[in-house]
């Protein structure tokens, strides 16, 4: 009884090196765009609301008044 061969080394990851360096390729550029996409969330989350109001003692001015 013979048995069949099969040559599976152009089809494994390991083996061919185009695509699995086009695959680590694609996952950097998903990781750089995933982390760029959540650092410009993360600073628009977190972005100046505007001027609070602050209550500023009086004698704490630039022309200070005392009672």
């Amino acid at each position: 009884m013979e048995q069949e061969i099969i040559d599976n080394t152009h089809k494994d990851f390991a083996h061919n090196w185009v695509s699995s360096s086009r695959f680590i390729w694609f996952c950097q550029v998903f990781l750089v765009l995933a982390f760029v996409l959540g650092g410009c969330y993360n600073l628009y989350s977190h972005r100046y609301m505007g001027k609070p109001e602050v209550n500023v003692p009086s004698s704490t001015l630039y022309n200070p008044t005392y009672k």
